[in-house]
Formats: structure tokens, C-alpha cells, sequence
């Protein structure tokens, strides 16, 4: 809440922030308030940066996807691991860190930004003699390694075969990893340190932009928000005392650090979205007339882009055919009930 009233503060006066420096701000804010900001292994193209978030849990930025670093006498845990070009940077911080090696690696999706250094990252960092460590992920993110032809030591060893949450206790707190289904893909994982009270989310929660919706993956609208209202439900906002930064630490997969309230403004804009286009779909309007409609007319700008991996056309094409579908599914469903 401080780093998002620290933000307002600088844009009204300074006006639209870059991404850069709203991570910057809400960084410096919670840097100042509980944790130093530490930045470690730079360079002039591609920059890995280092936060400390709580004394044993670090958040390192820069290198695909955010990735998730805990570290205590049972080795290091990583949530996610980026992409594969920035394994030797992400490799480098984490020697920077500790002397320790991997113990589990807990991957969010199969995201290439997310999976990519599985294999390289404990090769580089674990001494001698250390074991490989378990990879932890969904059985949909399983299936689509293992058919994207991905190398046995990248692959996952602890499966979540028809289990909704993982519980784990390392570094002497619980963990738990917990299934998200239909949002970003159908496997998604987010991943809650109970202690550290920091809650890592993979790409159901993207700061950046709006959010990416796969669904030849099995992503849906209506699961990208039960994801982030699981998110906010989990989530502790720091109250009574508002003025103090603190309460949960919510990663996303892409952008800055959040607190609860941040994701319900991202959480309520979605559901906005999802409203306006369904009310143009019940009004009988194709995808063309929708997307000249601009539903996301006042989020445009701050989440949406023209160009790119994720532009904000297929955002809107993507909650458009989700609700579609979910029209005609909810339509065969009361044609079977009536026969």
C-alpha cells in the first residue's frame, strides 16, 4: 500500500510512470521500510536484479520471468527458474547469495521464461557431490515438456497428479504449492511461503500488461479471476497500522512487488473487462465490433500494447472466445438437461 501511494504521489506530479520506475519506487519503499535493495550482476544488455524481500527470501528480477529464491540450512528453493539466456546472470546472483545448492525447483508453468534454466542453474550453482534437485510442477506443465521434447534433467520429478495443493517444509517454514486451473493455462501453480508470508504467483498475476490468457492451453477469463480472488483471499494487507509497508508480499510472474491491494485493482479492472465484453456478446456483436468498441478503453494504456508477444487485440480476442465458449458450453449443458 506505501509503494502504491508513493507511486501516485510521483505520477501526479511527474505524470505516467514507466515500468522501470514504478518498480524502482515500490522497490526503494519496501527496500527502505523492512530490507535493503540489493542489485547484483549487471551488465549493459540485460541487467538480473537482486531484492530481498524477508532475511532469507529474495526475489530476482530481469530474467524472464520473476523468479523466487529461498535459502536457509536445507539449500535453496527456487520458484521458477526465467529463461534459459539468463541462466548464467541468474546462476551468478544466487552464488552471490549462498554457498548452498538447490534443493527444490517449483515451476509456475511451462513457460520457456519460466523453465529455462532448470537444468543449467543447479549445474552451476550446487557444490559438489549435492544432489539434483526435485522439480515440482503440475501434470498438465509435465505433459507439455515432455512433448515439447525438454531434457530429463529440466523435466519434473514430483508431479502433482490429481492434487489440488503441495505441502512442503523446508528452511523451517511450510509450503505450500497450490493448483490454479483454467487461468494463464491449465497447469498453473502459485506458491505460498507461510512464515515468510510471501506468495509467488507465476503468470496468473502480470503487472506489466494484461494478463496472458492461453487458451490452446486451457487458460479461461473466468479462471484468470478465481486465480487472483484466491490470491486476495490469501493475501493480509497491512492493517490496522496502513501507513506501515508489511502485510503479504505478493511476486507475480512479470513487474513489481504487490500487496493485497494492488491485485484487487488488477483483479477488479479484469472483471470489468470481462462484464463490458460479455455484455457485447449478449448484445449479439462479433469480435471485429467488439475489439472497435475498445472494451479495455481506460486500462489501455497503462496494460495494453500493439505490438509484441501479448497484445492487447489478443487479450480481448482471448476473454472474447473464453466467454464464448463458456456460452455454448452453458448452452449444451441446459439442451442435455432438457432431453
Amino acid at each position: 500500500m506505501l509503494g502504491s501511494l508513493v507511486t501516485v504521489m510521483f505520477r501526479k506530479k511527474h505524470g505516467r510512470l514507466s515500468e522501470v520506475v514504478r518498480r524502482a519506487i515500490v522497490a526503494a519503499v519496501i527496500g527502505a521500510s523492512c530490507c535493503p535493495l540489493i542489485v547484483r550482476a549487471q551488465d549493459q544488455e540485460a541487467q538480473v536484479q537482486v531484492l530481498q524481500i524477508r532475511p532469507n527470501f529474495y526475489m530476482i528480477a530481469g530474467a524472464g520471468g520473476n523468479i523466487g529464491v529461498q535459502i536457509g540450512d536445507d539449500g535453496i528453493v527456487l520458484v521458477d527458474t526465467g529463461s534459459a539466456a539468463m541462466s548464467d546472470q541468474v546462476s551468478a546472483a544466487i552464488r552471490n547469495l549462498t554457498s548452498t545448492g538447490v534443493t527444490y525447483t517449483i515451476d509456475t508453468s511451462d513457460d520457456a521464461d519460466d523453465i529455462g534454466g532448470n537444468a543449467t542453474i543447479p549445474q552451476a550453482v550446487n557444490p559438489k557431490g549435492w544432489p539434483n534437485p526435485v522439480i515440482v510442477a503440475t501434470q498438465g506443465v509435465e505433459d507439455r515438456m515432455v512433448s515439447a521434447g525438454l531434457s530429463g534433467a529440466s523435466l519434473p520429478t514430483d508431479t502433482m497428479y490429481l492434487q489440488e495443493e503441495k505441502p512442503l517444509y523446508l528452511n523451517g517454514e511450510g509450503i505450500e504449492v497450490l493448483a490454479q486451473h483454467a487461468a494463464h493455462t491449465d497447469g498453473d501453480a502459485m506458491v505460498f511461503f507461510r512464515r515468510s508470508d510471501v506468495l509467488v504467483t507465476g503468470d496468473v498475476l502480470d503487472t506489466m500488461r494484461f494478463p496472458v490468457i492461453d487458451l490452446k492451453k486451457g487458460g479461461s477469463i473466468q479462471g484468470e479471476i478465481d486465480a487472483l480472488n484466491r490470491i486476495i483471499t490469501m493475501a493480509i494487507p497491512s492493517v490496522p497500522f496502513v501507513f506501515h509497508a508489511g502485510g503479504t508480499y505478493v511476486i507475480p510472474g512479470h513487474g513489481y512487488i504487490c500487496e493485497r491491494d494492488d491485485v484487487e485493482q488488477y483483479r477488479n479492472m479484469i472483471t470489468i473487462i470481462r462484464d463490458v465484453v460479455q455484455d457485447m456478446i449478449n448484445r449479439g456483436m462479433s469480435l471485429e465490433q467488439v475489439e472497435a468498441a475498445n472494451p479495455t478503453e481506460g486500462y489501455r494504456d497503462r496494460y495494453g500494447s500493439n505490438s509484441g508477444s501479448w497484445t492487447t487485440d489478443m487479450f480481448v480476442e482471448a476473454v472474447y472466445s473464453s466467454l464464448k465458449k463458456h456460452s455454448a458450453s452453458a448452452d449444451l449443458a441446459r439442451d442435455v438437461g432438457k432431453e
